[in-house]
C-alpha cells in the first residue's frame, strides 16, 4: 500500500524523538532525566473544575452526541471575552474546538488550494508547518529575529509572498520565543492583512501568561481585527485542561460559519462533561489564572537566577511558559548542544532547530516542572562544570 505523497513532508514529532533519547539515556545510565521539553502544563485544574467534570460524567444523558454546544458555555464565553478582553462576541462568532490545534490543522483546508501560500513565523510551533503540508499549500516563512524583539518584520515580506499568501498564522505571546506584541504591532498586522487580502489566524493561547506590565490582550480587541481574521483561544494553558481538549475559534462570522460547516463533517462536538467543566473554569477563572501566572513567574525567576549562577545566562521571557535560551558559541547548532547537555548532565531540552531555521542558536525550555527540578538541573550543571567547559 503506497501512502499519499503529502506524507513525505511529515516526520515523527520532535518530542517523540526526544522521548526516545530520554528513555535510552535512563536505560544506559540509570540516571533520571530532567525533562524540559514538552509544554504540557503540570498545574492541574481547580478542584471545582474536576468535581464538575466528575459529576457530569455520571449522567448517562451526557454521553450523546454534542452536535450543539451547551448554551450556558457559549454565554460564559461571551461574558469571559467581554470581561477579560473587552470584546463583544455574538453567538455566530464562536465555535467550540477540541483544543485550538484542531483549527490550526483544519483552517488551511478551508482557504488554501494546492500551491497557495501560508505565512508562518520562524521559529514556530510544529503544527503551524504541518497544516500547510496537509492542505498542499506552500509555506512562506517570516523570520523572527532577536534584534527585532522576535516580532514579524512586515516590510521584509516580499511582494510575491504577499500576492501568494491566503492566510497567515501569528502567535503572541509567542511560542517558542516568549515575546509579547505591543499594540502598534497588532495595528500594523491588521493593516498588512487588510491591504494584502490575507486571513489572520491569531493563536492567543498564552494571553493569560504575560508577566510584565498590562495583561495580555485579545487580537479582536483592536479595530478592524474581526474583518481580517479570527482568534484561537484555549483552556489548556490558563485553566490546566490540556488533556480535556477544549478551545474556541472566534471572530470573523464568515470564517466561523465555514469552519462550522467543515466541522459538521468531521466530528460530533465536545464531550458534554468537558463543556460543563469549562463553564466552571470560566466562573472561577480569575483566581485560577492569577495563581497559575504567579507559579510561572516564580519558576522563570528561579531558572534565570540558578542557571545563570551555573554558567548559563538565561533571559526572562515576557510571556508564555517557555524560555528561549541562547546556546554557547562553541556548538555548531542546537542539536549538538542539546545532545551534549543530555549526555553530560542528564538534562533534556528542545533544540531550537526543530522549531525552524531561526532557532539554530537557541533551545526551548518549558517551565512545566517544579522548583525542585529546576534547582536539581542547576546543581547538575555546576557539578559537571558543563558551562565552564563550554567557555574554555
Amino acid at each position: 500500500m503506497e501512502i499519499a505523497r503529502r506524507m513525505d513532508f511529515m516526520e515523527n514529532s520532535v518530542f517523540a524523538s526526544l522521548r526516545k533519547e530520554k528513555a535510552e539515556f535512563e536505560r544506559n545510565t540509570g540516571t533520571r532525566v530532567l525533562d524540559f521539553t514538552l509544554g504540557s502544563p503540570d498545574i492541574p485544574p481547580a478542584p471545582a473544575v474536576i468535581q464538575t467534570m466528575c459529576i457530569e460524567a455520571r449522567h448517562p444523558g451526557n454521553y450523546r452526541y454534542a452536535i450543539n454546544p451547551v448554551p450556558e458555555l457559549i454565554q460564559a464565553i461571551q461574558k469571559w471575552y467581554q470581561t477579560r478582553y473587552h470584546v463583544r462576541l455574538e453567538e455566530d462568532e464562536i465555535c467550540l474546538l477540541q483544543g485550538s490545534q484542531e483549527a490550526l490543522i483544519n483552517l488551511p483546508l478551508l482557504y488554501c488550494n494546492p500551491g497557495d501560500g501560508i505565512l508562518i513565523q520562524d521559529p514556530y510551533y510544529p503544527a503551524y508547518v504541518d497544516a500547510p503540508h496537509i492542505a498542499q499549500a506552500d509555506i512562506l516563512f517570516m523570520p523572527l529575529k532577536e534584534e527585532n524583539d522576535f516580532l514579524i518584520d512586515f516590510d521584509a515580506i516580499d511582494e510575491e509572498s504577499r500576492r501568494k499568501a491566503k492566510m497567515m498564522i501569528v502567535c503572541y505571546p509567542n511560542n517558542p520565543t516568549g515575546a509579547v506584541a505591543p499594540d502598534w504591532f497588532i495595528e500594523k498586522l491588521i493593516r498588512f492583512a487588510h491591504d494584502n487580502d490575507i486571513l489572520v489566524v491569531y493563536d492567543n493561547a498564552y494571553s493569560d501568561l504575560v508577566f510584565d506590565g498590562q495583561p495580555g490582550k485579545s487580537f479582536l480587541s483592536f479595530p478592524g481585527a474581526s474583518e481580517v481574521g479570527i482568534e484561537l483561544n484555549s483552556f489548556s494553558k490558563s485553566y490546566g485542561m490540556a488533556g480535556a481538549r477544549i478551545g474556541i475559534l472566534c471572530g470573523n462570522k464568515e470564517v466561523v460559519a465555514q469552519y462550522k460547516k467543515l466541522k459538521s463533517n468531521l466530528d460530533y462536538g465536545i464531550f458534554i462533561p468537558v463543556q460543563y467543566a469549562a463553564i466552571t473554569a470560566l466562573k472561577i477563572g480569575k483566581d485560577i489564572v492569577a495563581k497559575t501566572r504567579e507559579t510561572y513567574i516564580g519558576r522563570r525567576t528561579l531558572m534565570e537566577q540558578s542557571f545563570t549562577a551555573a554558567g548559563w545566562p538565561i533571559h526572562l521571557p515576557a510571556g508564555t511558559m517557555f524560555v528561549w535560551a541562547r546556546i554557547p558559541d562553541q556548538y555548531e547548532n542546537s542539536y549538538e548542544f542539546a545532545k551534549a547537555l543530555l549526555n553530560d548532565t542528564g538534562i533534556l531540552v528542545t533544540p531550537g532547530s526543530a522549531l525552524g531555521h531561526e532557532g539554530d542558536r537557541y533551545v526551548r525550555l518549558a517551565l512545566v516542572v517544579n522548583s525542585y527540578t529546576i534547582r536539581q538541573a542547576a546543581k547538575r550543571m555546576k557539578e559537571t562544570e558543563f558551562f565552564l567547559s563550554s567557555t574554555d
